[in-house]
């Protein structure tokens, strides 16, 4: 089995804006200092450092348990699998499904279809979904540490009454499966009342850090994929970053250090690259990785993400030639699972009769290829991360390497890479605008401040 390969060459270009060679050096220490941070526990936010050992950690009969549990859920015949979550408790398992799935599974009748539910708030959205589960056989898998964040906890509150009235309530509690906190919170004590399955989420792993908890290892066993291929491509990746390795050979170190680099020197917009459709949500999980744990306290780098070779004819021309303030991290796959070959034409009126006889991804690759060299000559940086293939191993490693990076990078700016006081936000004016109990001095304050208070 390969590892991910990290490849820094087009960032290193002699240009103003990109990363110098013997500043490059001068990160050795300081990462391996960071990288030692997580592993002693000694750094800001060590109570949510539990990811950092966690792929060691997971015994057998825990990864046999989740399997068995799919095993049972799948045994159902079900054709939807909803899983309610937001944020880390869906962008995970969303991300491994859709890189691992067919890219046409939702149109190939491939059962079970993992849907899900209580990412946002769209009436139509939850609606459109329970008319099609009325025609389908379904269960529910509901991840809330606390069961009462608004946006799951609704369409939980919606979905499980459809669940008992389709199925009775007995039925509709073997298909329930809540993944929670271990003693305590809404959801806990009626998962506790009602008799469903649990799993715990540990306190010590945050939202986004949790796709290697039964938070995304339910769902993804549950859709038909190998969560011990998963967990021990993340076992790899820790062991190859583990805070013993230097600098010289730790690919997480010298990520954290590039990304730092470019940061300091202007760029301040990151943008996660894929040539692969299935890496769409990859780049999602990575956007809520990167963003909650270092845009704080006035600081970070603003992660955004393209999907190429489409998004070059909308996106191309910015990041060409405009505001030199990004640089890009380009997620290359080595090999496909599937080869196409383009045909000889007689007529030859598309002009591609050059590249009959070579197969689709050859020329995906040199558009990789060309729009690196492109974007470098256009002042812009590259840094390129190289996986084997699609599969459980090798996405099991990138996700780790990711947050092994992420907590280095946040270390480096000197923020708490685990928590994120800013969502708190906009939760105490929406329920203010709602009039929730308890925010009354803050409904009056707020109405105070705008125009009219929709009337429903």
């Amino acid at each position: 089995m390969e590892l991910l390969k990290l490849d820094l060459g087009k960032a290193f270009a002699k240009a103003s804006g990109f990363i110098s060679p013997d500043v490059f050096e001068t990160y050795k220490s300081a990462t391996e200092e960071m990288n030692a941070a997580l592993h002693n526990k000694t750094g800001r936010g060590s109570d949510f450092l539990g990811w950092v050992n966690l792929p060691n950690e997971i015994s057998d009969s825990f990864i046999q348990d989740i399997e068995d549990t799919a095993s049972k859920i799948r045994s159902k015949n079900i054709d939807i699998y909803v899983v309610i979550g937001i944020g880390g408790s869906y962008l995970g398992a969303k991300a491994v499904i859709d890189a691992l799935n067919n890219n046409f599974s939702h149109l190939r009748g491939d059962k079970p279809a993992i849907l899900f539910a209580g990412q946002n708030i769209s009436e139509d959205y939850l609606a459109e979904l329970r008319d099609l589960l009325q025609t389908k056989e379904w269960a529910i898998c509901v991840i809330s540490k606390s069961g009462t964040t608004t946006e799951p906890a609704l369409a939980f509150r919606v979905l499980k009454q459809d669940l008992e009235e389709k199925y009775g309530k007995q039925e509709a509690v073997s298909r329930i499966c809540a993944i929670t906190d271990a003693s305590k919170g809404a959801l806990k004590t009626l998962a506790t009342e009602e008799g469903y399955k649990t799993y715990v989420i540990p306190d010590n792993v945050g939202g986004r850090y949790s796709v290697l908890t039964p938070v995304g290892l339910i769902a993804i066993a549950v859709a038909g994929f190998d969560i011990r291929a998963l967990i021990n491509g993340a076992k790899d990746m820790a062991f190859a970053t583990r805070r013993e390795v230097k600098f010289e050979d730790n690919i997480a170190c010298q990520y954290a250090a590039a990304r730092h680099i470019l940061y300091s020197e202007g760029k301040k917009i990151e943008i996660l690259v894929n040539f692969q459709p299935k890496l769409h949500f990859m780049a999602e999980w990575w956007k809520q990785l990167y963003g909650e744990s270092e845009g704080k306290d006035g600081k970070g780098i603003f992660p955004a993400s393209v999907d190429f070779s489409s998004d070059l004819h909308s996106m191309g021309q910015y990041i060409q030639e405009g505001e030199r303030i990004l640089f890009e991290t380009v997620l290359s796959v080595k090999k496909t699972e599937r080869e196409v070959i383009i045909p000889e034409d007689k007529g030859n009126l598309d002009k591609l009769n050059f590249l009959a006889g070579k197969n689709v991804d050859y020329v995906n690759k040199m558009a990789e290829l060309g729009t690196q060299i492109a974007h470098v000559d256009g002042d812009v940086p590259n840094i390129r991360i190289e996986i084997e293939r699609l599969d459980e191993y090798n996405i099991g490693q990138l996700i780790y390497f990711f947050e092994k990076a992420c907590g280095i990078s946040g270390y480096l700016i000197n923020v708490n890479p685990f928590d994120q006081p800013g969502v708190e936000a906009y939760k105490k004016n929406m329920f203010a605008l709602l009039e929730k109990p308890g925010f009354e001095t803050e409904t009056q304050m707020l109405k105070g401040r705008i125009w009219k208070v929709p009337v429903v």
